[in-house]
């Protein structure tokens, strides 16, 4: 029996190629699947090259949205010639440049594509995927880049006009947990940092997580909880109970 269409989207993977691949193999990602990436997938961890030559085949297995994020946005201001800004060479250029083996020049051209053709939402009947945050009040087509890519979010902001949820990255979550707030769940979940890269299942808002070490958790979301529902190895005990709904929200 065939596995059911499904759509995932893909927290900021921020260079993690091996959680990235660690998360792949584990969704068995199939040709009815639609996944989508919240930008940043470059800068700041050990390999940008190897992971955009992963989204690359992956987007030969599935359906891929790719969004672009502020760090993409950065990047590709430097490969359009721009004199390089203090923003990109404190956010991670040194990591990309070196997975490229040190010069800008050698990144490739089917790699320079594929992050031009990144868009700056995508949105479905019931949800709206951005990087960074959307304005409440405003209709999507009307949105601003800078919001769409830079702005922070946290709890307290209200559910968009639409009614639709916003799935979105950007705002790291230092907990390693996604943050959820009626309308919202962020799921930049600090990859990077040593924590965790997230997928989520969004119909059935199951997150699964994988880390640098080739670690996997899986947890279970409603509106208010988050229950880590990882299958537990023979002759191993993990505490039981809800886990709180959010962590402290970082940039």
């Amino acid at each position: 029996m065939s596995q059911a269409a499904r759509t995932l989207a893909i927290g900021d993977i921020h260079g993690c190629d091996s959680a990235l691949e660690t998360l792949l193999s584990t969704l068995n990602v199939t040709a009815q699947d639609t996944v989508i990436t919240l930008g940043d997938v470059v800068d700041r961890g050990p390999n940008t090259r190897r992971v955009i030559e992963q989204l690359l085949q992956l987007a030969s297995q599935c359906r891929l949205i790719t969004i672009r994020g502020n760090h993409e946005e950065m990047m590709l201001k430097v490969l359009h010639g721009n004199p390089w800004r203090a923003g990109w060479l404190n956010c991670g250029c040194w990591e990309v440049l070196e997975s490229y083996g040190g010069e800008l020049e050698a990144i490739p051209q089917e790699h320079r594509q594929f992050l031009e053709a990144m868009q700056s939402y995508w949105e479905t009947e019931h949800d709206i995927f951005v990087h960074a945050g959307v304005d409440p009040n405003v209709d999507m087509d009307q949105q601003f880049d800078d919001i769409l890519r830079w702005t922070s979010t946290s709890a307290q902001l209200p559910p968009h006009k639409s009614g639709k949820r916003v799935i979105c990255g950007h705002t790291q979550q230092r907990s390693g947990l996604p943050r959820l707030s009626p309308g919202w769940i962020c799921i930049d979940t600090a990859a990077y940092s040593g924590l965790w890269l997230s997928a989520l299942d969004v119909e059935q808002n199951e997150l699964l997580q994988a880390n640098q070490l080739g670690q996997v958790r899986r947890l279970q979301l409603d509106a208010e909880h988050i229950v880590d529902i990882t299958p537990v190895s023979p002759g191993t005990s993990r505490d039981g109970g809800t886990l709180p709904g959010s962590g402290p929200p970082r940039v």
